[in-house]
């Protein structure tokens, strides 16, 4: 089951110098919120620091991963979202705003999350090599008082790797932390992906324009 609250969570504040030129003008209809990203992903506050908001960085417990069986592509991390969402609802103020987010790799209609380990991670990126798989960002914003939630999709094929490419990669950057067993930002994407549709900063693991998009709409 999930964990249903939060103890001591670790958080880091992300602020920007203020300046009429700086401050992200677009966006003012979130100053009454403290804005809170609730994930661990380095790659996740990476981006979200792209966006130009001031926002802080907390760490969820561990939140139970599982999902109805009968959940298919996109619906399983939009789930796993809400889910993580939940974990933190019962101690949110009612000044903040919170962003959850999951994502998976969906290969012939199987959801592939971080490897178990290394034998894990090779099976993973064989079975993908040569193919075209989607990738699936679940997102949920959360305030006291509403929730909105959506995923995005993005179409990524493969070159052929070679056997000799899966474990220079696996053994130089682990990518036991990456659904899917890689990071499109790391040499894996350089000479693996031969073309993505849809947006590159999903496969990422945040797809900040939707996010973007969504934030403007909270009220």
């Amino acid at each position: 089951m999930v964990n249903s609250g939060i103890i001591s969570p670790r958080k880091s504040v992300f602020t920007l110098p203020f300046s009429p030129f700086t401050s992200n003008i677009m966006l003012d209809n979130l100053k009454k919120y403290r804005i809170i990203l609730a994930s661990a992903s380095p790659r996740r506050r990476e981006l979200m620091q792209g966006l130009d908001v001031e926002f802080e960085v907390r760490r969820l417990p561990d939140v139970d991963e599982s999902f109805p069986l009968e959940l298919q592509g996109g619906d399983i991390p939009l789930y796993i979202s809400k889910k993580k969402a939940d974990a933190y609802r019962p101690q949110m103020a009612a000044d903040e705003l919170v962003i959850t987010a999951d994502t998976i790799v969906w290969l012939d209609g199987v959801a592939l999350g971080k490897p178990a380990d290394e034998d894990d991670a090779r099976r993973m990126l064989r079975n993908m090599s040569g193919k075209t798989h989607q990738v699936f960002t679940g997102v949920t914003i959360t305030t006291k008082d509403v929730q909105r939630s959506f995923v995005a999709q993005s179409d990524v094929t493969f070159a052929t790797l070679s056997d000799e490419e899966i474990e220079y990669y696996i053994a130089k950057y682990k990518p036991m932390d990456k659904a899917g067993s890689y990071g499109a930002q790391e040499w894996i994407g350089y000479i693996g992906m031969s073309n993505i549709v849809g947006s590159y900063f999903n496969v990422m693991g945040l797809p900040v324009q939707r996010l973007y998009s969504e934030l403007k709409l909270v009220s």
